[in-house]
C-alpha cells in the first residue's frame, strides 16, 4: 500500500513505516501530524485517484526531527567588471515517519 501526498507543494510517495524528509514543518519533535491533501491511494486491489484530492482520506505521521541539508553555494560574476558575489544556503527539512494511510 502506498499514497501520493501533497506536502508544502511537493508530491511525495509514502508507505506505512517509511521515513521521509519534507520541507520544514512548525510542529515539535515527537508530535503527530496529519496530511489531508492525498492525491492517490493504491492498496492490494484498489486504486483511488483524487480530482484533485481524495475526500475523507488522510495520512498520519510522527515528527522525528528537524535538520539542514548540505550547503549550496551560489556564485555570481560579471567578467571585466570586478563584480563577484558569493552566497550560501542550507535548506531546512523535517524528518517524519508515516504511521498510517486511511480515513
Amino acid at each position: 500500500m502506498f499514497a501520493v501526498v501533497d506536502i508544502a507543494g511537493q508530491q511525495i510517495k509514502v508507505s506505512p513505516k517509511e521515513r521521509v524528509f519534507v520541507p520544514l514543518l512548525p510542529e515539535k519533535v515527537g508530535s503527530a501530524v496529519t496530511f489531508d491533501r492525498v492525491l492517490l491511494v493504491v492498496d492490494e486491489k484498489n486504486v483511488a485517484i483524487g480530482n484533485p484530492v481524495l475526500k475523507n482520506m488522510s495520512v498520519g505521521a510522527k515528527v522525528l526531527g528537524h535538520l539542514k541539508d548540505e550547503k549550496v553555494i551560489v556564485f555570481k560574476k560579471k567578467k571585466r567588471k570586478g563584480y563577484r558575489l558569493r552566497r550560501g544556503h542550507r535548506q531546512q527539512y523535517t524528518e517524519v515517519e508515516i504511521t498510517n494511510i486511511g480515513k
